[in-house]
């Protein structure tokens, strides 16, 4: 795995990246990523201006990655290095897969390997992002976007997300949620980046929503409603559907499904087999609707989401 830096880089996703997969982890009992990091430039002044690297490796070092982490953009609206442009078209075309945190979505975008494919990038620049490069297909609301060999994500914490993902995909779900874990993350995280934008504060303070959604999440199992949790709140329907909108970007059903998802997963994930069980303790009750809501909300079936993410079988 190469990890570019270029002039401006964002140290804290650098961090990431070398914490995720440059570390040693001896308690894994595997072998790890070969990690190196490499500029086109002996020394660079990373984002902030408080410091810099040097004598990392030359862009040589992209040939034989199997893995390229390309740099983000302090300033999307600023080119990435011609040198770092051609580095990236180079590993595509041998097949190369590629990452990007954040604005590196731009240095993707302006080495055109995502003309005609998924990519996210911070909701921040996401309207100029698409108005920039109307062939790629943005998906501004989640994540991060796995398509294939190329795999995007939104803000810097979602480098988290993603790194974990990465993770999950080459060594599978035991050794991504002990590497969570370790770093004290959710192997999952629920939901997109709509949850972060940024939204006007209410003029009245409202109660927060926490310990009405605390509640909800300790009897997902029971048929809970939305008139069950407006009247836990001790509001009207309304009232209720009003601060979700307000706190959360979304509807009391469609936080509620989607914690009940989430509860299906983590449920086959730790090796429940029995769908019709994973069903009613998450509260979607049969394994019809089981099904149609895990294809809606991850993509996969609860089948296929057992062979691609639930722990082996002794």
């Amino acid at each position: 795995m190469a990890v570019i830096v270029d002039e401006g880089s964002n140290p804290f996703e650098l961090g990431v990246a070398t914490e995720l997969f440059g570390l040693r982890r001896p308690e894994l009992d595997r072998p790890w990523y070969e990690f190196s990091l490499c500029a086109a430039e002996k020394s660079v002044r990373m984002h902030g201006g408080l410091f810099a690297l040097s004598e990392v490796a030359s862009l040589d070092a992209v040939k034989d990655a199997d893995t390229v982490i390309v740099p983000n953009r302090p300033d999307p609206e600023v080119d990435p290095s011609p040198k770092v442009v051609a580095a990236v078209r180079r590993a595509a075309a041998r097949g190369g897969r590629l990452v990007s945190f954040c604005t590196g979505a731009f240095t993707l975008a302006e080495s055109g390997v995502l003309d005609g494919r998924r990519a996210t990038t911070h909701w921040r620049w996401a309207e100029r992002f698409a108005v920039r490069y109307p062939a790629v297909r943005l998906e501004p609301d989640v994540l991060y976007v796995d398509d294939g060999d190329v795999l995007t994500s939104a803000g810097s914490a979602a480098a988290l997300d993603l790194g974990l993902h990465l993770i999950r995909r080459d060594h599978g779900a035991e050794i991504a949620n002990a590497v969570s874990r370790r770093l004290v993350f959710a192997a999952h995280r629920d939901g997109g980046q709509r949850q972060f934008v940024e939204r006007p504060v209410a003029v009245v303070p409202d109660t927060s929503l926490a310990p009405v959604l605390a509640w909800a999440q300790r009897n997902l199992s029971r048929p809970v409603t939305v008139v069950d949790l407006a009247r836990h709140a001790a509001v009207s329907a309304a009232t209720l559907h009003r601060r979700f909108q307000t706190e959360l970007g979304t509807t009391p059903l469609a936080w509620l499904t989607a914690e009940r998802v989430a509860l299906a997963c983590r449920l086959i994930e730790r090796g429940e087999l029995r769908l019709d069980r994973v069903a009613q303790e998450s509260g979607l009750g049969t394994t019809s609707n089981l099904r149609v809501q895990m294809r809606r909300r991850t993509g996969l079936t609860p089948t296929a989401y057992r062979r691609r993410f639930a722990e082996p079988l002794a």
